[in-house]
């Protein structure tokens, strides 16, 4: 991990940029250490486009004496392109713009890769940001790609709690893995989202294997969360990280 630039954000918390080999990330530290740390999933369309949003939830987490990473997704940004992923994500729009169903096959090639080529991309991030010593563990994921998370929560045993964003297209094979899931859950589901299969997100948290699951629905589309929800997420981490 190297670390290429920095600045003191007006709330005291430090954002770091960083790059893991050619991945680049952001790391946010609050004052106080070491912290608990929480892992900031996002969707594949680029930190830097997603880079409000992200840092929003960094000051929140920040404020309850949380620190926050994130890194780059495989095939986004400044990275190199994935050609399957962008021939599925054709096909995708084509089904969507027809009005027709968008099937399993789209929807396993759109992010099957992706979460075979993040988790470890993840895992490896992990590892340098707990060698810090203002990072004190343990460790909490939040948001999405819910794929993405799933196989965290189930192949990382330093992860000891999620908050899931669930928001994104479902692949078969996540139901399954779902089931292996043990760790403490909060699902954050918008229940207008337009992008969102709500249906397939209830099957999913049904699926969820955790004894404590909890779902906090509202009303509104993917960008309407309200400011109770995000709320309740710091909350759980507050219950389960402290």
């Amino acid at each position: 991990m190297r670390f290429t630039s920095e600045q003191r954000l007006d709330n005291g918390v430090l954002e770091r940029e960083f790059t893991l080999g050619e991945i680049p990330g952001i790391l946010w530290t609050p004052a106080s250490a070491p912290t608990p740390l929480i892992l900031l999933g996002h969707p594949p369309l680029g930190l830097r486009k997603m880079y409000p949003r992200l840092v929003d939830r960094a000051r929140h987490s920040a404020a309850e004496g949380f620190a926050t990473a994130t890194i780059e997704l495989p095939g986004s940004g400044d990275r190199p392109r994935l050609p399957a992923a962008e021939q599925a994500r054709a096909d995708l729009r084509r089904a969507m713009e027809a009005g027709e169903p968008v099937s399993d096959e789209i929807v396993d090639a759109l992010l099957l890769p992706l979460v075979d080529k993040a988790v470890p991309e993840w895992q490896a991030a992990l590892d340098a940001l707990l060698s810090l010593p203002e990072i004190g563990g343990p460790v909490g994921y939040s948001g999405g790609v819910i794929s993405i998370g799933v196989r965290l929560a189930v192949v990382e045993p330093r992860i000891v709690a999620a908050g899931f964003f669930a928001g994104s297209f479902v692949p078969r094979a996540t139901f399954e893995e779902a089931r292996q899931v043990t760790i403490p859950l909060h699902v954050l589901l918008q229940w207008d989202d337009e992008g969102n299969d709500r249906q397939a997100a209830l099957d999913l948290f049904d699926a969820f294997g955790s004894k404590e699951k909890s779902l906090n629905a509202n009303m509104g589309g993917h960008t309407g969360v309200p400011q109770s929800a995000a709320d309740a997420a710091v909350q759980f981490f507050t219950r389960h990280l402290k």
